[in-house]
């Protein structure tokens, strides 16, 4: 029979020390859910400990196309470590994750490549959910092109507006007459995804609308695909999938007023980079009474600030922040 162990100094004593067991261990099952045991409101088999000294149960994450490989790789780790806790991490976009999954209860964490929405916020609280934010890391989001595209290495964000924008350029010779007289075909993501947000409030800007002539997707491999398959394509996505295939499209640089800066890690660490973002995970405050996800949110935490991160492509956290989200954890856990 699964029990919940107390909040507070006794609970955290419990388990300190949990699970370093590997012979069952659960590598490599992370899948996609849509709801089940676990959740904000979850419960059945959802909490506790049983079995040994280490947390049992089921954590469910949603959200950010852009977070899903932190969140995907931690978790793999983490089972192999706790092999009574079974993580589910599956992609379906910053907003599709609050609107859908986290804040009507059904999943405890949310990833999220821009910072929560009052509206998302209200949703949230109508269903008894508090969400409390974790910054777990930086990203250099790119935009990209076909590696034919010799014309171009690199765009302003005015000019990026331009080619983004509702009734905005059709042709890549509209923003630059040098430019080829032909259509672009975009690829993007799609109008749930929290990248699609912040390139619309940063780049494209809050007098104009994204346009909808884009291919839009939660896959980011199938932006990567469609532009390899046009010449005139182009399209944005977060830097660690353009690092997963940059033999494939070519990265544009960004002249942001200070010069062409090239996407990558140090460039959006020390801020020069115009496209640099704070990546995020949001946690149901409830659902970190149930061992299994306090365990998990605090390896997350704590391996969110190491070069683990940097392999996957994109910025670590840092110590600081590392140890800011730990001592917000223990305050909301008790």
């Amino acid at each position: 029979m699964t029990r919940e162990i107390t909040r507070g100094v006794s609970r955290r004593t419990f388990l300190k020390g949990a699970g370093a067991t590997g012979a069952l261990a659960l590598a490599g099952c992370t899948q996609s859910t849509d709801g089940g045991d676990g959740g904000d409101g979850g419960s059945g088999g959802s909490g506790g400990s049983s079995g040994g000294n280490g947390p049992s149960g089921q954590v469910i994450v949603k959200g950010s196309s852009t977070v899903f490989p932190i969140s995907d790789s931690f978790a793999e780790v983490f089972m192999q470590e706790n092999d009574s806790v079974n993580v589910t991490v599956d992609s379906t976009g910053t907003g599709g994750g609050f609107a859908n999954h986290f804040c009507p209860g059904s999943s405890d964490i949310n990833g999220a490549s821009r910072p929560i929405k009052d509206s998302e916020k209200e949703q949230c609280s109508s269903n008894d959910v508090t969400p409390v934010e974790f910054q777990v890391g930086g990203d250099a989001l790119t935009m990209a092109v076909n590696n034919e595209a010799d014309w171009v290495d690199c765009v302003t964000p005015d000019e990026m507006s331009q080619i983004w924008r509702e009734d905005g350029a059709q042709k890549w010779s509209d923003v630059r007459s040098e430019w080829p007289d032909e259509e672009f075909t975009l690829f993007g993501p799609a109008s749930t995804s929290g990248t699609f947000d912040w390139f619309n409030e940063n780049i494209i800007g809050e007098d104009y609308r994204h346009t909808t002539r884009h291919q839009p997707t939660e896959e980011d491999e199938q932006i990567v695909q469609g532009i390899e398959d046009n010449p005139h394509a182009m399209g944005y996505f977060g830097y660690a999938y353009y690092k997963a295939n940059s033999d494939l499209v070519t990265a544009l640089e960004v002249d942001g007023g200070n010069g062409c800066t090239a996407p990558s890690l140090a460039n959006a660490k020390d801020g020069s980079y115009p496209m640099a973002r704070p990546l995020y995970i949001y946690v149901a405050e409830s659902a970190l009474q149930r061992d299994a996800v306090y365990e998990f949110v605090k390896f997350y935490l704590e391996r969110a600030e190491t070069d683990n991160v940097q392999e996957i492509g994109y910025v670590p956290s840092s110590q600081q922040q590392r140890d800011e989200n730990l001592e917000k954890l223990e305050e909301v856990a008790g």
